[in-house]
């Protein structure tokens, strides 16, 4: 072979040598392209969802620590209860309830007439709290909607017959009835006078909403177990399997004595 041909040869392998190398360097870019593409993707996407993260969460603070507007005559830590009875009586029974709770009901239903007859002879002050935990455990709005009316009722100073009425109209535990305001109000009509456009406008506006959520978190903190948490000097007579009213009003009787 002469000498220009092996000449040629070589020239030839260089080229295409050099033309593979050029090759490779091309699919590094374009590899590199799309693996910095799908990152961008990725990262982009793993943005939006942050933000959309981001403002769920917003939403959901604002509506639970929005203005903690409390009832008019709430008293208590952080005006939390809202009491019926008088000032002056000696004996108060703190109950903390949920107006969608089957067994705050059948308490309300055994307990309601001794409540008042004490109440009313001013042998007993009751201090209520409102909590929503049927709202978190079955979902729903009704357990807090239902606070705020009964917050509203207590402003126009029929909170007692009003929390009756609930309680009397609570409707099956899955059924979250209560998140209708229109419901609410409907009902407001079975209390002599609560049917007005101040109470309307308060239960629609959900003006107490920050106060409940405040209630339910001292709920929370306070270490109950369940609803009703019903107490009378520091003890939950609610879990005495002995409990009767009878026995709750002589408890009462006996300790205005002392």
């Amino acid at each position: 072979m002469s000498e220009k041909n092996r000449e040629g040869k070589r020239t030839a392998r260089e080229k295409l040598a050099v033309e593979r190398e050029k090759q490779k360097s091309a699919d590094k870019r374009r590899r590199a392209l799309i693996v910095g593409g799908a990152v961008v993707a990725v990262l982009g996407l793993a943005a939006v969802i942050g933000v959309v993260a981001a403002n769920a969460g917003k939403d959901d603070d604002s509506e639970a620590s929005g203005p903690v507007v409390a009832p008019s005559g709430a008293q208590g830590k952080d005006g939390l209860a809202v009491p019926v009875g008088k000032d002056s009586a000696k004996s108060t029974l703190t109950v903390w309830e949920d107006f969608r709770c089957p067994a705050c009901k059948s308490f309300e239903t055994a307990y309601r007439p001794v409540i008042h007859e004490l109440t009313n002879a001013g042998e007993l002050k009751v201090e209520y709290h409102l909590v929503t935990l049927i709202d978190g455990n079955m979902r729903g709005t009704g357990s807090r909607n239902a606070a705020n009316a009964a917050a509203c009722a207590q402003d126009a100073g029929k909170f007692p017959a009003y929390h009756d009425v609930l309680f009397d109209n609570q409707p099956p535990e899955v059924d979250d009835a209560f998140a209708d305001n229109a419901k609410l109000i409907e009902l407001a009509g079975k209390v002599d006078g609560l049917d007005t456009p101040a109470f309307r406008t308060c239960v629609e506006k959900g003006t107490h909403n920050g106060w409940v959520a405040k209630s339910h978190q001292a709920f929370n903190k306070g270490g109950f177990s369940g609803t009703p948490t019903v107490l009378f000097d520091g003890e939950n007579i609610y879990q005495d399997r002995t409990m009767t009213p009878a026995k709750l009003k002589q408890m009462v009787q006996e300790a205005n004595k002392e």
